[in-house]
């Protein structure tokens, strides 16, 4: 479960609900995340062919995979998605901040979503859970015990400049200053944003909370990965160059 969040609190967040990636090859990359422990929830097809498939991290957290239909579409992080608990409310607070975030609409799974761009374009995704829809009615499923981690607790964002990004998602957003770049989502969840300063094609960067480093890395090349281990994190890379990582931190607002 997830701890609740202040009503006292127009910005806050529940935290990261997903991170999307564009990637090349779906069965290559859909086998990775399974080798993970990280099942398929539930997909879209269009056309006969699949448009995105999400693979459940928990019941709040998920992983967006949007195989490429163009060679010109550039692979990596297309967005990252944060849960709020009223989306009107927090619409209605980015407006008197002067942000122009996109009307509440339903979205394709059956619950509510918002976005608007940071200073570079990137977009950011928010959204709200509503009973009925297929993320609310997989409660409790496709969550096996073979998953690496339980958790995501960071999404890094690749960007030109972070001063000019950092400011945006201090003054505007409500996050706050952990140091090194990381930037903490307003709220209790303890998830947090990375902002590194590399091109936007750079590869993406994911972290996942594990509680036993050594046994994660272990069990990882039990799957026939090849992790890389460093002081309290391992990583591997999956198909399209993505980093995941593993790390032995733990976020508050988790119980």
């Amino acid at each position: 479960m997830w701890a609740a969040v202040s009503s006292a609190q127009p910005l806050a967040l529940r935290g990261i609900t997903h991170v999307a990636l564009r990637i090349a090859d779906l069965p290559a990359s859909a086998a990775f995340y399974q080798r993970l422990g990280f099942e398929q929830a539930f997909r879209f097809d269009d056309s006969g062919r699949t448009a995105v498939d999400f693979r459940k991290i928990n019941d709040h957290q998920f992983i967006e995979l949007y195989p490429r239909t163009a060679d010109s579409q550039p692979l990596g992080l297309m967005h990252i998605c944060f849960e709020a608990d009223d989306l009107a409310r927090l619409r209605a607070e980015y407006l008197k901040r002067n942000l122009q975030p996109t009307p509440v609409n339903k979205a394709r799974a059956g619950n509510l979503l918002f976005s608007i761009h940071d200073p570079e374009g990137q977009v950011l995704e928010y959204l709200q859970y509503l009973p009925g829809s297929l993320h609310f009615e997989d409660r409790g499923l496709h969550l096996g015990d073979r998953r690496i981690s339980e958790r995501l607790v960071r999404a890094v964002a690749n960007v030109r400049s972070v001063a000019a990004v950092r400011a945006f998602y201090l003054g505007s957003l409500g996050f706050e200053n952990h140091g090194g770049g990381r930037l903490l989502i307003p709220g209790n969840s303890g998830d947090e944003v990375e902002l590194q300063e590399t091109p936007a094609e750079a590869r993406p960067r994911i972290v996942f909370a594990v509680p036993d480093v050594a046994r994660a890395t272990e069990e990882l090349r039990r799957r026939g990965l090849a992790p890389v281990a460093s002081e309290g994190a391992v990583q591997v890379v999956d198909p399209d160059g993505a980093v995941i990582v593993f790390a032995a931190e733990a976020a508050p607002g988790w119980t």
